[in-house]
Formats: C-alpha cells, structure tokens, sequence
C-alpha cells in the first residue's frame, strides 16, 4: 500500500495527528503508517463525515488552506483570467447600463443597484474564470467599483440628454468632459460610498470558484 493510499485511512481516523515536520501520524504509536492492508486501531471520525456532508461553500482562504499542493496546481490550470476579465467587464457594462436607464426613467438613484453590479460582476467572473487566486477577488472588486462608477455617468448623460431633448448618443458626442468629474462630485454622497463598498465586497467575494467540505474531500482523494 503506499503512502497515498494508506493517508486515505489516515485522515478519516480519530488516532490521527499532524506533525509540521512529518506530515499525518499515528496518535497512537507517533509514526507515520506502516500497515500494508488494513489498521488494527483504525477507528472512523464520523464527526469528519458529517463535516463532509456540509453542502455549504466555504471561503476562498479556507480553500487554499485546506488543498493540497498537487490539487491547487490542478485547479489553477483550469484559471482563464483573461475571458473571465472581459466578461466580467461585459457584466459590468451592461449593469451599468441598466443602472442608468431606470435611475433616468425614475429621476432616483437606487443605490442597491450597485450591490446588484457587483454581485453580477463577481458571478461572471467565477463562471467564466474558475478562479481561486486572489487576482480574480481583487479584479472583480475594481470591476464592480468602475462599472458603478460607468453607471452615475450614463446616469449624468441621460439626465443630461432629457433635458436637452437631445439623443443619447447626440449627448455622448457633444457633453464637454472637462465637466464630467466636477459632476460627478457635485452628485456623490457619503451613501454612494457605502453602496460602493458594498459592490467591491461582492465582486471579490463571488470572483472565487467555490466548493463544498465534500467536494475538497472527494478532490484530495483523487
């Protein structure tokens, strides 16, 4: 049996413990496994098992922790940073886009719209990135964040182009963009801060691939 197979039986027991030099032992003996078929003191952690049956995600610093190193490199060459960069910027765009169509269309800022962004932002980029780095969290927050910042300015330009009774696209040509930050200042608040936060929360959090107890489990048994 080797040293794979028999840490199989090993980290499911309740007599194991984890030596920072050696790896998995014994807590019975002190050594590392010598069995060949089976252990005579193997007794099964059915706390670990319920563990494993947890269908919940856990956090991205949890996963890192808890794979092996064979298992991350696994999992980072299925990364694709660079679609899962456009697409996420596609998301965004089109947040933004509908951000200001209804702020427009109600003349009221609804801040949780850029909640909403970044929750969009973040989803795009897990499912098109399969991402566990922490380059995917940290893009999808500046993502999250300009695409809102996308949105207060197609906002401006359609207020802008109702009051001018002017096309949208006739405004985007012809608004002078020296004004556009002095605007945009004039129309920030301290609650556009917060909801800000809150979208770069949510595109780091859901730029991460994510998986259950049970699915770390299965993987580090591969």
């Amino acid at each position: 049996m080797t040293r794979e197979e028999q840490l199989m039986f090993c980290k499911k027991c309740t007599n194991r413990k984890l030596d920072m030099q050696q790896g998995m032992l014994c807590n019975l003996t002190g050594e590392k496994a010598n069995f060949s078929t089976e252990c005579s003191s193997y007794n099964l952690d059915t706390t670990l098992e319920e563990k494993q049956e947890n269908l919940e995600p856990i956090d991205n610093e949890d996963l890192l922790a808890k794979m092996s190193d064979k298992t991350l490199d696994l999992l980072r060459a299925e990364q694709n940073y660079p679609i899962a960069l456009i697409a996420s910027i596609i998301a965004g765009i089109i947040g933004a886009i509908i951000w200001a169509i209804i702020t427009v269309a109600t003349e009221y800022q609804i801040g949780y719209m850029a909640i909403a962004i970044g929750a969009a932002v973040g989803y795009t980029m897990r499912y098109f990135g399969k991402g566990i780095d922490q380059i995917f969290g940290i893009t999808g927050a500046i993502v999250a964040v300009l695409s809102c910042a996308l949105g207060n300015f197609f906002s401006i330009i359609g207020f802008t182009a109702k009051f001018e009774t002017l096309g949208y696209l006739e405004t985007l040509t012809l608004f002078d963009y020296s004004q556009l930050i002095p605007l945009m200042s004039e129309t920030f608040s301290f609650m556009d801060v917060v909801f800000y936060g809150f979208a770069a929360y949510e595109g780091y959090k859901f730029a991460f691939r994510t998986f259950t107890e049970k699915e770390i489990a299965a993987l580090s048994n591969n």
